[in-house]
């Protein structure tokens, strides 16, 4: 069972794939797309590349836990993959993973550029790893 986290953005998308037993991040990368389109087409690829059996979407939250101001434009996106994919993905609070992100980044020396175009991989394994956790407990 490979699950796929998602971690949506408007120019980058960070995908974060589980390795075949559900336990640990397996791979890593960021889609580079500026349309919903495209980046559910590159989404589906992947899928099928990796045999991805279930989808874990990233979802704004405010701090106090109601919805932020993106979150419609979230379950657009999710009901887009689903219908295109046939997975339902399963929305999950993704409060301060880009935060996290960053940090880790910055702890590891990652800077510039090269921070920008990893910092949405980084979030999704975030997103990725909570999930896992919650599903083990």
């Amino acid at each position: 069972m490979k699950i796929m986290a998602i971690d949506y953005g408007d120019a980058r998308t960070g995908i974060a794939i589980s390795d075949s037993l559900g336990m640990l991040t397996g791979f890593t990368t960021v889609i580079h797309a500026y349309t919903p389109e495209k980046v559910c087409d590159a989404v589906q690829k992947l899928i099928q590349e990796h045999q991805v059996t279930q989808l874990v979407m990233g979802f704004p939250k405010n701090m106090d836990g109601t919805e932020g101001p993106r979150a419609a434009l979230y379950r657009e996106f999710a009901q887009m993959l689903e219908h295109q994919t046939g997975l339902k993905p399963v929305l999950w609070d993704e409060r301060r993973t880009t935060v996290d992100a960053h940090r880790i980044l910055s702890q590891n020396n990652v800077r510039g550029k090269k921070r920008k175009n990893t910092v949405d991989a980084v979030a999704a394994s975030l997103i990725l790893e909570a999930y896992l956790a919650y599903q083990k407990n």
